[in-house]
């Protein structure tokens, strides 16, 4: 895949990039090399100023930023403003709490163990390589970034080849915000390269948010060289609504839920799954909702669903809908693709979806939402759990036994109740099954790439 901006609003080539040199890659990994024995002797008020001072480059710098990642792929205007500040927001976030979450720990009795003092202490692994996605080609970056760079490691970058620029936007972020030279870097290489710089001894760890297949490949590198992994896949989240909800608002919410980001995000929600008792209304709602979104050019302050970022993602998302029409579904609303310039898809909703259909086992990337009936909240729990992923979850109810049974029963790393799943800093994020391993952000996020060291005293 070429490293270019492609223009998903109009499918024009807006800037293509080589892909670096095996000798510039040698370049920045030993520069990483220098940076992370560099970075371990900062304290972390050194960093916290340098992330304070990254954090304010971001905000002075969003109307532009914003601008960029909308044109590399296609977020509505006001989204991409809000993903360049909640990422100044989470910056100064682990800038002001990174040095109590690493903080020492002693042991409550030392004399268990036969020491005068015992604790344990949180110290960076090194080299962090990141293989990032392109549908929130910030945010995705920087959640990973702010608390490896406090805690004192270095990053290297593999982004999407689809981002360009705002990869090289980052990868010029920090110096000027006064990391170390080297501490945060950009490799403009293609997936193949990817192997190699897991495999190089001075990579120490690696995150990767994408699809299953590449966290497969990446993770089984990375476990043949003994290497740290965290994963963050697929999703294919359940919307649960029970008679006791506030249908109206539940509706209004999954209508979002579905469609932020153009549908196209990990923990959107994409199944919905609903009581009987309620069902008609919540789904006279769901696709009234649905058929009043503006779909038009990102750009335009009143565009609630810009394009698809790639045209292969769009043709995906049609097949996946024509397969479970040709099986049975119903189609309730929009499922194709929209003549003219650009890779504008008309959202979808469908009911009647069987497990035979592509549609109930696939995660669909894009605004494609699936309507499924249920007779009980067991039922519900059933259901939502009939499939290989877990990420996150939404449920819907008043009822303090039904919550408990939803809170305890679904298999995913996130139960949001009566309100829609949100990625914060503060709240770690991750999933099971299918989904990964590991967590980002909060503090367990930022513990993944420490080393926790025993420290016993006689």
């Amino acid at each position: 895949m070429p490293i270019a901006t492609v223009n998903p609003a109009t499918g024009e080539l807006v800037r293509s990039f080589p892909s670096m040199s095996p000798e510039e890659v040698e370049e920045r990994l030993a520069l990483s090399a220098e940076a992370a024995r560099e970075m371990r002797r900062t304290t972390f008020a050194q960093r916290a100023a340098w992330m304070r001072t990254a954090a304010d480059l971001v905000t002075a710098e969003s109307r532009d930023t914003a601008g960029l990642l909308t044109e590399e792929m296609g977020k509505p205007i006001t989204q991409a403003r809000a993903e360049v500040l909640k990422s100044a927001r989470t910056m100064r976030y682990y800038a002001d709490h990174a040095e109590d979450m690493l903080a020492d720990q002693p042991l409550g009795d030392p004399a268990a163990v036969g020491a005068s003092a015992a604790f344990t202490r949180y110290e960076p692994l090194g080299a962090v390589l990141a293989v990032m996605p392109w549908n929130f080609p910030m945010w995705q970056v920087i959640r990973f970034a702010a608390p490896a760079l406090m805690a004192g490691n270095v990053g290297l970058l593999k982004h999407a080849s689809n981002v360009p620029q705002t990869a090289l936007y980052l990868d010029d972020l920090f110096a000027r915000a006064g990391f170390p030279q080297g501490a945060f870097q950009t490799l403009l290489i293609g997936s193949s390269e990817v192997e190699r710089i897991v495999r190089d001894r001075r990579v120490t760890a690696v995150t990767l948010t994408g699809s299953e297949p590449a966290g497969r490949a990446v993770a089984a590198v990375a476990a043949s060289e003994v290497k740290k992994t965290v994963l963050e896949l697929g999703g294919s989240d359940p919307f649960v609504v029970l008679p006791s909800a506030d249908v109206q608002a539940a509706a209004r919410t999954a209508v979002a839920a579905r469609t932020v980001n153009n549908g196209q995000s990990c923990v959107a929600a994409k199944r919905f799954i609903v009581h009987t008792d309620i069902y008609d209304a919540f789904v006279q709602a769901f696709v009234e909702g649905t058929k009043a979104l503006v779909v038009g050019a990102p750009m335009e302050e009143t565009t609630d669903v810009g394009p698809l970022a790639t045209e292969t993602g769009r043709r995906e998302l049609v097949e996946l809908v024509e397969d479970a029409v040709s099986l049975g579904a119903r189609l309730r609303c929009g499922g194709a693709a929209i003549e003219g310039q650009g890779w504008f898809f008309e959202p979808a909703v469908l009911e009647n979806v069987t497990p035979e259909m592509r549609l109930y086992r696939e995660e669909a990337f894009g605004p494609v939402a699936v309507i499924l009936r249920v007779a009980d909240v067991e039922e519900a729990v059933s259901v939502a759990n009939d499939t290989a992923f877990g990420l996150s979850s939404s449920v819907w109810t008043t009822d303090a036994d039904e919550e408990r049974l939803l809170v305890e029963g679904l298999d995913a790393g996130a139960v949001f109740v009566n309100g829609m799943t949100v990625s914060h800093p503060e709240l770690p994020f991750g999933g099971t099954k299918n989904s990964g391993i590991g967590r980002e952000l909060a503090a367990e996020g930022m513990r993944e790439f420490c080393n926790l060291k025993a420290v016993w005293k006689g």
